[in-house]
């Protein structure tokens, strides 16, 4: 028996040629082509402005297997709410509201693939390994399910969208593209590209592409070093995307693009945090017009890293600053919650009881 599609891996070209070939009205495109993405349905049955007739022809030729939220996790410290989402085949991924207590942005964090193939060191996700990509309906609808929950949170819509969640976006980079594409459309959540970042630890070929579409929403580089043998150590991807080259197809970016470039540096105590490492990243930016995120490590049980202590963070940031480099420090949110940058990794129930007493605990 021929497993049937999924109705939202179909384009709005696509559906439009499906309903055409089946006697339907052109205009009934626009109203399930908003029914699938703006509405979020989970069945057929939820059109309720279709006739029956073609209700019942959709689910003979359809499927729809909806993203769901399995769980989620608030943070006592800052209010950042971790989901856990599960997907039609059973895997789980996660994803991130990021409330800001000093003005009205709420910013979600979004995975593209179940896990990561990258194995940074220093990242927990890696340790999960890759086991499949996100398809451009997943990576949407675990967003638009954010954007439900900030309302209920926190009463007002997404302000902002990072693409740093679970995984490499640039090793699933048509579904992420198309996923973006919905939600910045007008058919979509609207959303400005000047409020969408895709973070990248640096794919170069997959780099190359992405500037010749010259997207409009911004890009961040997940750095963490300047000095190719340390970034080797901590980020295997560098021996075979060497800084030289990412040097080269970073300034192609940002000359078919115009965008400055956010470089993202994790803070490694004694790894990656002394004068040397920060002349070497002073340098490395100054090849095209970037701001520096410096970030707060969040260590795990598994932690082989450390945070730097911030006497030395704050020598590093007015090394850079006196060369007239944009640097701002992160510090950690959603941590005791293992919701903070590098954290994100499959709940096991050993990991799911530890959380419980450890709320259990700080509620007394």
């Amino acid at each position: 028996m021929t497993k049937k599609q999924n109705i939202k891996d179909l384009s709005q070209e696509q559906l439009q040629e499906y309903l055409k070939n089946i006697d339907e009205p052109g205009f009934r495109t626009k109203q399930i082509w908003q029914w699938l993405w703006q509405k979020n349905v989970t069945n057929f049955e939820q059109m309720t402005n279709l006739s029956k007739k073609l209700r019942a022809q959709l689910e003979k030729d359809f499927v729809m297997e909806p993203v769901q939220i399995h769980s989620y996790q608030q943070s006592l410290a800052d209010g950042t709410i971790k989901y856990t989402f599960r997907l039609s085949q059973g895997h789980l991924i996660e994803g991130v509201l990021i409330p800001s207590r000093r003005s009205e942005r709420v910013t979600a964090c979004i995975s593209t693939q179940v896990g990561c193939p990258l194995g940074c060191k220093f990242c927990a996700t890696g340790t999960m390994g890759l086991k499949r990509n996100l398809k451009a309906y997943e990576i949407y609808d675990h967003l638009w399910l954010l954007n439900e929950e900030s309302k209920r949170h926190f009463g007002r819509k997404l302000t902002n969208v990072v693409v740093m969640g679970m995984g490499e976006p640039l090793l699933n980079l048509d579904n992420v593209l198309r996923a973006l594409d919905i939600v910045m459309s007008e058919q979509g959540l609207a959303m400005s590209p000047q409020r969408i970042t895709m973070s990248t630890v640096g794919i170069i070929k997959e780099l190359y592409r992405l500037a010749d579409m010259a997207p409009k929403f911004n890009l961040a580089v997940s750095l963490h070093s300047a000095i190719d043998d340390v970034r080797s150590q901590i980020m295997p991807v560098n021996n075979s995307n060497p800084l030289n080259e990412l040097i080269d197809a970073l300034k192609y970016f940002h000359k078919k693009t115009g965008k400055r470039i956010t470089f993202e540096y994790l803070m490694l105590g004694g790894v990656n945090d002394n004068i040397k490492d920060a002349r070497a990243l002073a340098e490395f930016t100054r090849n095209f017009p970037s701001k520096i995120n410096l970030i707060e490590y969040n260590e795990t049980p598994q932690s082989i890293f450390r945070k730097s202590q911030p006497e030395r963070v704050q020598e590093f940031i007015n090394f850079l600053e006196n060369r007239n480099i944009i640097v701002t420090f992160r510090r950690s949110k959603g941590s005791d919650i293992a919701a903070a940058c590098g954290q994100l990794v499959k709940i096991t129930e050993k990991n799911k009881q530890l959380f419980d007493i450890k709320h259990i605990n700080q509620k007394k």
